[in-house]
């Protein structure tokens, strides 16, 4: 009986090998080729209302293989619809905050936060020293939003709540708003899919959010989805080509002919 397909968060030597040997490029984006039929089968999306589609955040995967009793190759672009995965506030200070936006079903404005918090002031902005205009930035975004609800706007905040990402957590944040910069990033993506405005994130933000949901997906036991664990190893595989590099030899990282 044929087993399941189960990725791993790295390639093992002898899987490096066996992508070199099937790969073919897309975009000089390498691409896993060695099961046609799978890659085949996968839907172009998943069967989701418009409603629940919202609560996903939707990647591109392109996929090129070669037919061979047609002799020719196929070409697809399918989607990773990768369910949103909410921080759970807890009842320590420093998830307070996110309670309250969670509550009044807004973002977690660390700007705002600072001007109604004078005694934190200092330390706040000492975490913050070098991302403080961005925060600005994007609680002035949020409060024009919520005035005009013009969604396109969001765009920009959203992006700049990812690049915060690099930034965190802060002691700021580990001490009154654990969390909030995930919060912030899905309450974006979600108002974002319900304008159906086209955005796009970076990899490495992309692989966080695949993270979250396979961590929910194994503490909670739930099914396995075939297409969604074979359409997220080709984004790794096409995000991070290198993955295990350092584990290989200079004769095994020349290409196969």
């Amino acid at each position: 009986m044929e087993q399941p397909f189960k990725p791993k968060p790295l390639l093992n030597k002898s899987e490096l090998r066996q992508i070199k040997r099937s790969r073919t490029r897309v975009e000089g984006k390498k691409v896993l080729t060695d099961d046609v039929r799978k890659l085949k089968s996968l839907k172009v999306t998943p069967d989701l209302s418009p409603t629940e589609a919202v609560h996903y955040y939707k990647e591109p995967i392109w996929i090129e293989y070669y037919i061979p009793k047609e002799s020719r190759f196929a070409y697809e672009t399918k989607f990773l619809f990768i369910l949103l995965i909410d921080p759970v506030p807890t009842e320590e200070e420093c998830d307070i905050a996110l309670k309250q936006a969670i509550e009044t079903k807004e973002i977690m404005d660390v700007w705002q936060y600072i001007r109604s918090n004078q005694e934190h002031m200092d330390f706040i902005k000492g975490s913050y020293h070098s991302t403080i205009s961005m925060h600005e930035t994007i609680s002035g975004i949020f409060k024009a939003f919520k005035e005009t609800k013009n969604t396109e706007e969001l765009k920009t905040a959203c992006y700049l709540t990812e690049a915060l990402l690099k930034y965190e957590p802060t002691l700021a944040s580990l001490r009154f708003f654990r969390d909030y910069v995930i919060f912030n990033l899905n309450y974006f993506i979600r108002e974002l899919n319900k304008a159906k405005i086209e955005f796009s994130l970076e990899d490495a933000t992309v692989s966080l959010l695949i993270k979250r949901r396979n961590e929910v997906w194994e503490e909670e036991g739930r099914a396995e989805d075939e297409d969604f664990d074979l359409l997220a190893a080709l984004f790794f595989e096409q995000a991070f080509p290198n993955r295990g590099a350092s584990e290989l030899s200079t004769d095994d990282l020349r290409l196969v002919e």
